[in-house]
């Protein structure tokens, strides 16, 4: 699109909507979703609920999304944070009209509006609504468009699964704020799936929506089984370019959830599948976009990452799962022939991270467990599964057993982990995980968010009988302590960049909206 870069203000932005101009002719995006946009009600009196701030298509682009029990028309309304005068939003804040639609979970409504051509190293604020019924006002801030960055990796809030929503929601709380308080300049959080317990259980949306954290930095979101079941994951989160086709869809015709998508974000390409849909030739068609996607967007990024929900090395209850020991087929070869860099996955509520995996082997057979540092080679892969980031549930790391899965037997170096795995580790706390992203390297980091005390709701309701390392054996670990942290050095001779056809990008050009 091109950004005309002349500031844009409400009262023309409503000129030119009453002429008939399109939105995008003045450099402000509301990209339409599906389903009908409701009638406008001049009485609207509901104030939205469940805002959440949301990964655009790129650096310059945000989503906002939110619930309403009203359909009228509704906008999204933004300026720079240093023109609010005591809070108040300034006569000429931008108002960007909202998609609008009626919502199949609650009765209700479910919107979204997309901020567009936004300029980097910037601070706004916005509110959702309409007129007299305006949300609280929420922040955030665009840094650089080009070069380094970090974003935080979170596996399975699944607020519910312990019995207790409110615990779960508290831990869930609680690892946003060390996380986010300990790095605050992070860029995107970025979702392993099953956000809930229940897919279309609101009560556990709302906890899990609860913290602002959720309206201040973008969320990244990536479908679990757990969401699985309704509409609620997708009229809860927006998501850019996102492929709905059957084979990345997963249920019947009124319960279908999920679909692909993909955004470039600096020097990053994420490509997000919905694993969930898998059978019927699905991994096929997986691997089928993720080839497309590179194919056409790999040029503009140094590093592929993937993100999906089921972890294919997984270290626990999952590890034999039918559905994961076919992946281990499907996938492997294909994510390296197609220099995939990093893939990050939940669903196993444990930590794991892998060997340099090529082809679905361990490519070097000299890597030692737990290296500091590791080179990718050609091909190389490193596959991450996130821990629990609220708390809620844990699962416990297994023996490898080649009677369920030949293939998946123990590491000749460490036989009390599966082959494919380089750390394993269970203590029963909550973790994040860091994601560097630099010119030269990628540094992934598994971080202790919460410890054996509350809140810990597994821990405090008595659903895992220990905590701490080693089983228990040993004192829980402090706040902000790392459980694993590897310097990954990609291939770039025969990898990546070469594959997709060229050099990176350039970055979105700046616009001059919102100055």
């Amino acid at each position: 699109m091109k950004i005309d870069n002349r500031p844009q203000w409400p009262g023309r932005v409503l000129r030119l909507a009453a002429a008939g101009v399109t939105a995008a002719a003045i450099g402000v995006t509301a990209v339409l979703g599906s389903g009908l946009t409701a009638a406008a009600h001049a009485d609207d009196q509901a104030k939205p609920t469940g805002i959440i701030l949301g990964v655009g298509a790129n650096e310059s682009q945000r989503a906002v999304s939110w619930y309403s029990s009203t359909g009228a028309a509704q906008v999204v309304q933004v300026a720079p944070t240093t023109r609010l005068v005591k809070g108040e939003f300034p006569k000429d804040a931008v108002t960007i009209p909202a998609t609008v639609a009626a919502n199949s979970v609650n009765g209700g409504y479910n919107g979204h509006a997309i901020i567009d051509s936004l300029r980097k190293n910037t601070a706004y604020s916005y509110r959702v609504g309409t007129q007299g019924t305006w949300s609280p006002t929420y922040s955030f801030r665009t840094q650089d468009f080009k070069g380094n960055f970090d974003f935080l990796f979170f596996g399975d809030p699944q607020i519910g699964s312990s019995g207790n929503v409110a615990k779960d929601g508290a831990g869930w709380e609680d690892t946003l704020n060390v996380a986010l308080s300990a790095n605050p300049k992070s860029e995107l959080l970025v979702s392993g799936g099953d956000q809930v317990e229940t897919a279309n259980t609101e009560t556990q949306w709302d906890a899990f929506l609860g913290p602002d954290k959720l309206r201040q930095y973008p969320w990244a979101a990536t479908i679990g089984n757990h969401d699985v079941g309704g509409k609620a994951y997708e009229q809860h989160f927006w998501t850019p370019n996102t492929d709905r086709s059957a084979p990345f869809y997963n249920g019947s015709a009124t319960t279908r959830s999920g679909g692909n998508y993909w955004y470039v974000y600096k020097d990053v390409l994420f490509i997000d599948i919905n694993s969930n849909a898998y059978a019927g030739g699905a991994d096929a068609a997986h691997v089928g976009y993720v080839t497309d996607v590179v194919k056409k967007h790999g040029a503009e990024a140094k590093y592929t990452v993937l993100v999906y929900h089921h972890a294919i090395y997984s270290p626990a209850d999952h590890a034999n799962d039918g559905d994961n020991k076919q992946r281990r087929q499907d996938f492997p070869t294909a994510f390296s022939k197609l220099g995939v860099d990093l893939v990050l996955q939940g669903h196993d509520h444990s930590y794991s991270r892998s060997y340099v995996i090529k082809n679905g082997q361990k490519a070097n057979k000299g890597e030692q467990p737990g290296a500091a540092q590791v080179t990718q080679g050609p091909g190389g892969v490193i596959y991450v599964t996130a821990n629990s980031a609220s708390g809620s549930k844990y699962y416990d790391l297994t023996a490898p057993d080649t009677t369920q899965d030949p293939n998946y037997g123990p590491d000749p170096l460490n036989p009390k982990s599966h082959w494919a795995n380089s750390v394993e580790n269970q203590e029963h706390v909550r973790t994040y995980v860091k994601v560097q992203v630099r010119d030269n390297k990628l540094v992934v980091e598994n971080i202790r968010s919460g410890t054996c005390a509350g809140p810990n709701a597994a821990v405090e309701l008595g659903k895992v009988p220990w905590c701490g390392p080693n089983s228990g054996a040993d004192a829980a670990k402090p706040v902000g302590s790392a459980v694993d942290k590897v310097v990954i050095r990609p291939y770039r001779d025969n990898g990546h960049d070469k594959q997709t056809g060229g050099q990176a990008a350039a970055a979105p050009a700046e616009s001059g909206w919102l100055k």
